[in-house]
């Protein structure tokens, strides 16, 4: 069968309702936000080309701007309200903006094939570049799955 197209939902349990916020060491995550646009918009803009070499899918494909970026946030807002996607902004303890983590459903960002149908969700994140060492690499994405696993009863 040709699945390209096609997007398999999250399946989440009945009732469940996905945290706003996370936290995991001196980590912190919280849904992604129109709050986020300032940090989100220097944080892309700063970590082009490691974003593109380390997220995969198309995106970004060059600078983005405020009021492009703001439409983005709101889009993120809806999706997690109505259960589609969920994105977070991650930050240190002390407030600095680390990047983005994405929970979607698989055939969102690549195409879906009957190897993909067996995973639940396609979880991806991109760093700023100030965090681009591959010991903070590896902790962020033991983190990230930990997290997932914690907190998505998927």
């Amino acid at each position: 069968m040709d699945y390209k197209g096609l997007v398999k939902s999250l399946d989440l349990a009945a009732g469940y309702t996905p945290p706003a916020e996370l936290a995991y060491g001196d980590i912190k995550a919280r849904a992604i936000g129109r709050a986020d646009l300032d940090d989100d918009v220097r944080g892309i803009n700063a970590s082009i080309e490691i974003i593109q070499r380390t997220r995969g899918g198309g995106w970004p494909t060059e600078a983005v701007s405020a009021d492009f970026n703001y439409v983005d946030l709101v889009w993120h807002e809806l999706e997690f309200r109505e259960g589609y996607s969920f994105t977070y902004a991650v930050y240190d303890s002390d407030g600095h903006y680390l990047g983005c983590c994405y929970f979607y459903p698989m055939g969102r960002r690549t195409p879906l094939t009957e190897k993909l149908l067996a995973h639940d969700v396609d979880v991806s994140w991109w760093v700023h570049a100030r965090c681009l060492s591959p010991r903070f690499l590896r902790e962020t994405l033991r983190r990230a799955t930990e997290l997932g696993r914690r907190r998505f009863p998927l």
